[in-house]
């Protein structure tokens, strides 16, 4: 029953982003909008997680979905040449973002498991010209990227996504360089979830039902082997997940966090 439910959960997620890969709507909640208010309502998401004006005007167009719960750039301290990986890449904003810190010598590679997200992000990176930024069909848990060849692993609002999450970690730390880091931005629970939202898989596609506890947060990234762990909530994110689920209560229960990590070196 286990691996059943595991299935339903990607196939539900899957299916929801290759919905909104396919459409001008964008949100990573249940309801969403198009055409140009989608447009809008994505670049005022994107503030409210903290991305700058500068970072929404760089990146192609199409490529913020307004998807995310935060801006894993702001801790990940990319310098010029090195290797990035970006677990759940979409269509490919914060790759975009990431390509412009590391430069020409740098490297960037989005994965992410739904095919029309890598097709628009493709797209994307030929209509911007990233020559440093490729994306790969994969899953998180099993990532199509070679052993300790990744500096940085960032990630937004997706980690909560997988049903497995002590795998992801130790994909995560399988790919990272000795002395590589985590810097990610994902929903984490800190409050028990009501079973019926645990059970209800348009909420898991929806960044919600899947979030774990700080504590089991914490507790899978040092079982993965990381060290200098440190899960940093951001209370003022409520408001944005009230908006995700209105009328639910929900951020009540959950909220977007940073998320470190270094691989030792």
């Amino acid at each position: 029953m286990e691996t059943i439910a595991k299935d339903e959960i990607k196939r539900a997620v899957r299916n929801r982003y290759a919905q909104v890969a396919q459409t001008p709507s964008s949100c990573c909640a249940p309801s969403c909008c198009d055409g140009d208010r989608a447009r809008t309502d994505a670049e005022a998401r994107s503030r409210a997680m903290g991305y700058a004006s500068e970072e929404l005007a760089a990146a192609p167009e199409g490529a913020n979905l307004g998807l995310g719960c935060g801006n894993p750039q702001a801790i990940a301290a990319l310098g010029p040449g090195e290797t990035v990986l970006d677990l759940g890449s979409g269509a490919g904003f914060d790759c975009f973002l990431a390509a412009r810190q590391v430069g020409e010598s740098g490297r960037v590679i989005g994965v992410d498991m739904t095919p029309e997200m890598i097709f628009r992000a493709r797209a994307n990176a030929e209509r911007g010209g990233y020559r440093n930024v490729e994306f790969r069909l994969g899953e998180i848990e099993r990532l199509p990227v070679a052993d300790a060849s990744v500096d940085v692993v960032i990630s937004n609002c997706v980690v909560n996504l997988s049903p497995d999450k002590p795998r992801v970690f130790a994909e995560a730390w399988r790919v990272l360089k000795p002395g590589g880091r985590l810097a990610i931005s994902d929903v984490v629970a800190t409050a028990a979830l009501p079973e019926h939202v645990r059970r209800d898989l348009e909420l898991h596609a929806g960044c919600v039902a899947g979030a774990a506890p700080i504590c089991e947060v914490e507790a899978m990234l040092r079982a993965a082997g990381f060290e200098r762990v440190r899960v940093a909530p951001k209370d003022e994110s409520r408001a944005l997940i009230r908006e995700w689920v209105p009328g639910t209560a929900l951020e009540d229960c959950v909220v977007s966090a940073m998320i470190e990590a270094v691989k030792p070196g």
